[in-house]
């Protein structure tokens, strides 16, 4: 039995919030659990699903532009990833494992869909975007949804501000993940960051907060 299996599984704090001690001690609990649950332990299954799942959905949300599948695509994701434990050997970190996963479904998501794009609710952005607000971007808080901002984005800057500064991954990670180096994932986040910023000082500029009913 994993002692720290609770504290962490019920830990609802953002990954890229935490002090990067605390990254590594829940990435290696995470990696144990997925490990465990290779073995057939159930705690530990239920443990790996609870730990990953808000970054998983946050990560889907934003990748496919469509919030109304990502509750799909992130069971999709955790079936998956459940059905390839036993591939899993612990040589990168489950996160980064199962985040690889997550973008294969919504590159395989795309492609059974971009005949019938369907279109974002707003609402459902707004509600995603307020559970994940990035640090050091001042003015999300004012009403100007996130990720109505994250979609006009090019797809490969997108996925770097979302794998490092939403997430919580470190460059080398995303880099990994993205296939890519990593001064690559660092220029797009780069890019990205200062998009979001002109995008959030047109969009203030264009109409004042509360100015819409």
């Amino acid at each position: 039995m994993i002692s720290p299996a609770l504290s962490v599984a019920h830990d609802e704090t953002p990954h890229a919030a935490r002090p990067r001690d605390e990254k590594t001690s829940v990435d290696e609990s995470i990696t144990a659990w997925a490990l465990a649950a290779r073995g057939g332990d159930p705690e530990a299954v239920e443990n790996f699903v609870r730990a990953l799942h808000r970054d998983v959905r946050h990560y889907v949300t934003y990748l496919s532009a469509d919030p109304q599948a990502a509750d799909d695509l992130a069971q999709d994701t955790f079936l998956r990833a459940l059905g390839s434990l036993h591939r899993f050997e612990g040589r990168s970190s489950a996160r980064t494992w199962l985040l690889s996963i997550a973008r294969r479904a919504v590159i395989d998501s795309f492609r059974h869909t971009s005949a019938r794009p369907r279109l974002a609710d707003t609402d459902d952005w707004q509600t995603v975007a307020e559970c994940a607000q990035p640090r050091g971007l001042p003015g999300f808080e004012d009403g100007i949804a996130l990720a109505e901002l994250l979609q006009a984005l090019p797809d490969e800057r997108r996925e770097a501000f979302v794998l490092t500064q939403l997430v919580g991954l470190p460059y080398a990670e995303a880099a990994e993940l993205s296939d890519c180096p990593v001064g690559t994932v660092r220029s797009r986040v780069a890019r990205a960051r200062s998009s979001l910023m002109q995008s959030l000082h047109d969009a203030e500029r264009a109409e004042p907060v509360g100015a819409a009913a």
